[in-house]
């Protein structure tokens, strides 16, 4: 009998909660806190924190950290606002750090 596989995700790495899915992934090419980090178009069971200005590396944004919904743990941020035009692609988006999260159904 064939093992049924869901679809690669990403969770936690201090719970395993699921935070992400793999398909979500827009790019794997951005820094985040502690290292490198991906570009999610979505994330779940998460919570957002406050809105804050932050001078990041492409400039000025607007963002909000992200917990795991279960831990609590900073996982990452939420970009709310882009002031520069190039970087208006990111509203809405997650950073992940890749320290922060680990594969599932691999």
């Amino acid at each position: 009998m064939a093992e049924l596989i869901g679809p690669r995700l990403y969770s936690c790495c201090n719970c395993r909660n699921q935070v992400s899915l793999h398909d979500d992934i827009i790019s794997k090419a951005f820094q985040g806190r502690n290292g490198r980090a991906f570009l999610f178009s979505h994330a779940m069971n998460i919570v957002v924190g406050p809105k804050e200005d932050r001078h990041l590396l492409t400039g000025l944004h607007t963002v909000a950290d992200v917990y795991c919904g279960d831990c609590r743990e900073v996982l990452g941020w939420k970009y709310e606002r882009a002031y520069e035009a190039s970087q208006k692609y990111k509203e809405g988006k997650f950073i992940l750090e890749k320290s922060k999260i680990v594969k599932e159904n691999w």
